[in-house]
């Protein structure tokens, strides 16, 4: 790229100082995966209590569960959803620009939020349709923050510090995830306080008192608060100039809107935006020969590693009730009521995040920049890949009660690594490598094959992971591998991302045209003319 070619208001933005605005978009932007966190750690807690509440047995041993059905379709459908919204809002991102749509996906998550605690009916079966018709478009909204928060940051941010501050964004879900827990131990602590109740063995009916179909509904609806509260500040965001001047052609909106943003005067340069606009290089589409030989590669490489990590992540989330029970965290659930699960389960949730997945999350925004994207990524995958096969092997020896401390360790650290690593750096590249007019569609398309892969890790290994002896394995489900092959499997998938990361480019300390090519054309036939 030849210096001094790129339009002034781009460079601008490129050199500009780390600003109060860089803050404030972190946080606006950021407001939307803090829900989307809050929301699906939420929902487990949840789904523990509306099996105890619609889907109590007389005289069972244990307290009601969801059934194995329904337990796939109130978590499934906001990951349905989700996918759905991905490549929906990645699209209009583009097409429409991306302040247009950004309100739209904060006020459906605002509103879906509340309504998930509205659910109504008398009978289980039709609380639980309302419950996932929600969800599903709770997860509508949730998808297309992604591609939308993640382009808006990529086009606001410096080049020097421009991964911090989209894994900053990323990283407000552990921010989520801390506020669910902290909100559910709250309420649930209030509630067994306020309605006091005998465990389950001791009186099965009384143990969930009538009070407790209140609790989930605010845990949910509760979530709608942050949404809300940024969604002012998210209409007072001006158009990215990327968006303004390469995909709109409107060089003067942009020197505008950015003079104000930086507080520096910035030329208009209509007849350089209009020139670039012209050359083949930059009119290219998704679907052309064109971007395959530009961009196969790198988009397979985003859609691959995001799918393979999302695999094994979402996957690992199964085994935490075993541990947490293991461990002595989690008594059996016919030794509690029903509020009082809640609060155990969300009193250990929450020390995970604390000492695992924050930390995670926080260690890539300060690393990022230094390190570079390939190398957490590759580290990440790497080190997931030595833990999962280092609890699977000698699984046996886990098992015993001696050594259980230390399959907690090593699982704790396999979160760790997942998150300073591929679940950080999968968002983070796809806004950076792909030119602007398709950089959010590109970004949804990443995060959608993410989001497929969750799908198959959170409930192809539900049943995959289940006793090979269809009589110990969990009630209604059929005979699986087992746990020790389920973790081998992911052990196997860690690997495959480690693979695919290679298909992946740095980007660290570039500007987004130098990455994605952008605008070259413009540069080689303006050097050939001048030579």
């Amino acid at each position: 790229m030849a210096p001094g070619e790129n339009l002034q208001v781009l460079d601008a933005l490129d050199v500009a100082k780390t600003q109060w605005y860089h803050f404030t978009a972190i946080i606006v932007a950021g407001m939307g995966f803090f829900t989307d966190a809050y929301d699906l750690f939420c929902i487990s807690l949840v789904t523990k209590l509306l099996g105890r509440i619609y889907y109590h047995v007389d005289g069972a041993e244990k307290p009601g569960t969801l059934p194995p059905n329904v337990s796939a379709a109130v978590n499934g459908v906001a990951f349905c959803g989700t996918l759905s919204g991905q490549l929906f809002f990645g699209w209009l991102g583009d097409k429409l620009g991306r302040k247009k749509v950004y309100g739209m996906t904060l006020m459906i998550m605002a509103i879906c939020s509340i309504a998930s605690g509205l659910s109504f009916g008398k009978e289980p079966k039709t609380v639980m349709a309302t419950l996932c018709f929600f969800r599903f478009w709770l997860g509508f909204g949730i998808g297309g923050d992604y591609p939308l928060s993640a382009t808006i940051m990529s086009e606001y941010a410096n080049k020097k510090t421009r991964g911090a501050f989209i894994a900053a964004v990323f990283a407000m879900q552990g921010f989520g995830i801390l506020a669910g827990g902290v909100l559910a131990i709250i309420i649930s602590a209030s509630f067994d306080a306020r309605f006091k109740a005998p465990a389950y063995e001791v009186d099965p009916v009384a143990s969930t008192v009538p009070q407790a179909d209140y609790a989930w509904r605010i845990i949910l609806m509760v979530g709608a608060l942050p949404a809300l509260l940024t969604y002012y500040w998210r209409m007072k965001m001006p158009e990215t100039a990327r968006y303004t001047a390469l995909v709109a052609k409107n060089a003067e909106k942009a020197a505008k809107d950015m003079s104000k943003v930086l507080q520096a005067d910035i030329e208009a340069e209509q007849q350089k935006v209009e020139h670039i606009s012209q050359e083949p290089g930059n009119s290219f589409g998704l679907f052309s020969k064109e971007f395959f030989c530009r961009h196969g590669l790198h988009l397979l490489g985003t859609t691959s590693t995001w799918f393979l990590l999302d695999i094994a992540f979402y996957s690992q989330n199964l085994f935490q009730k075993d541990i947490f029970s293991a461990v002595g965290w989690i008594p059996p659930a016919q030794t509690m009521n029903a509020i009082e699960e809640v609060y155990k389960i969300a009193r250990a949730q929450t020390l995970i995040a604390l000492f695992s997945t924050v930390p995670g999350y926080w260690f890539t925004v300060a690393l990022i920049d230094r390190m570079g994207r390939f190398s957490i990524q590759l580290l990440g995958f790497s080190m997931m890949t030595i833990f999962m096969f280092a609890l699977a092997i000698p699984y046996e020896h886990w098992t015993h009660k001696d050594h259980r401390i230390g399959f907690v360790v090593l699982y704790s650290l396999t979160f760790f690594f997942a998150n300073f690593g591929p679940n950080s750096t999968t968002f983070v590249v796809p806004a950076e490598i792909f030119p602007a007019r398709l950089r959010s569609t590109c970004h949804g398309i990443s995060a959608a094959s993410g989001k497929l892969g969750a799908i198959v890790g959170a409930f192809g290994f539900l049943y995959l992971a289940q006793n090979k002896d269809k009589a110990k394995a969990d009630a209604g489900y059929p005979a699986g591998i087992g746990v020790k092959n389920a973790l081998l499997v992911i052990g196997f998938i860690n690997l495959a991302g480690t693979l695919c990361t290679f298909l992946v480019p740095e980007s660290k300390g570039k500007s987004l045209e130098e990455i994605s090519g952008e605008n070259e054309d413009t540069y080689a036939n303006e050097s050939t003319r001048e030579a």
